[in-house]
């Protein structure tokens, strides 16, 4: 769940940069979080505004290295944690001016082409998945769960119709050998009913793959939690989502937010609830015709922003009774 993928033959850059720019407003100077730094592309941009300082964040340890670039050009503007952004909460922030949070959900060409990753279904080896600080591997899930449990997953994760069929065919194939990548991809083939295919057949099972074994239901709930509790009164939190789970999470999160009343610690008691935040366009920006044909892989990229209203800690959301039913599905983990 880290930076935006971006097709062969061109060079990494962030998808709708101008876009989240447009929305988050550094020319107003201020403190922004970066929370799926990647190779950099939001930080940078934001740097060439004067009077502002980026905190980036990711799970992705090979991140640093570029961090740390940034880190020597900017050393008193820009600081670098490996960190989940579940853990953003963790940042010291009491003395900054949060004015923008920003999630780039998608992954980048370098770890979808990184075999050691094995994000990709060309990837060959052993399964991995891991973005980092993981707990356990697609090859723990693939080898170890119970094949109700691992239907459940590529069901709920990847909107898979033939579930139940692959990770019969799994559980039946692994008694003799551990699957690695390439023998989950026969297994998958062989399992599929439908041949005639708009998207590769592995791909919606490797999304369900990933996105359970980064845990990335409840690492995307806890940290819009967290971000719209440390952005301070007029900041924006800015989500570009890629696939339509991911966005259902987010576009609920934003909605109930914008329209459900919560308390402010800094109103006195005998005050009503208030609406605390605002959302400009209920209808999500998407790339533009030119910015897809340059970039094919933007296609599917939704941003969808909201706005602070009133300086807050305490948030109130039934965002993680909502989806707790995926939630129940991600806890499978706690078995490997």
């Amino acid at each position: 769940m880290e930076a935006t993928i971006v097709s062969d033959r061109l060079k990494h850059y962030p998808v709708l940069l101008n876009e989240v720019i447009s929305v988050i407003s550094p020319q107003h100077g201020g403190t922004f979080i970066d929370s799926t730094f990647g190779q950099g592309g939001f930080t940078k941009k934001i740097l060439n505004y004067k009077n502002t300082k980026v905190i980036g964040i990711d799970r992705d340890i090979n991140s640093e290295i570029i961090g740390k670039k940034i880190q020597e050009k900017f050393p008193n503007r820009f600081l670098f944690k490996n960190l989940r952004f579940s853990n953003l909460s963790n940042l010291k922030l009491k003395n900054e001016n949060i004015r923008g949070i920003v999630f780039d959900l998608g992954y980048s060409l370098n770890q979808i082409k990184e075999e050691k990753k094995g994000l990709s279904f060309n990837s060959k080896g052993k399964l991995n998945m891991m973005m980092g600080l993981n707990k356990f591997s697609a090859n723990d899930v693939i080898n170890n769960l119970e094949g109700n449990q691992i239907a459940k997953i590529l069901k709920y994760f990847g909107d898979e119709n033939d579930a139940k069929i692959i990770a019969r065919n799994i559980v039946k194939e692994r008694q003799s050998k551990r699957i690695d990548t390439q023998k989950l991809v026969k297994i998958i083939e062989k399992s599929k009913r439908k041949k005639n295919y708009k998207i590769h057949f592995a791909t919606k099972t490797f999304q369900a793959l990933r996105i359970f074994v980064n845990s990335e239901i409840s690492e995307l709930i806890c940290g819009l939690i967290s971000s719209v509790k440390v952005l301070k009164k007029g900041g924006t939190l800015a989500v570009i989502t890629f696939h339509s789970l991911e966005d259902k999470i987010v576009k609920y999160f934003f909605k109930s937010l914008s329209e459900n009343k919560s308390i402010s610690r800094y109103l006195p008691k005998v005050e009503q609830k208030k609406i605390l935040f605002k959302m400009l366009i209920k209808k999500p920006i998407i790339p533009s015709v030119k910015e897809v044909k340059e970039n094919p892989s933007s296609r599917s990229a939704k941003l969808r922003y909201l706005i602070k209203l009133e300086d807050a800690h305490e948030i109130e959301s039934d965002i993680s009774e909502k989806f707790s039913h995926l939630l129940d599905i991600e806890n499978l983990g706690l078995r490997l």
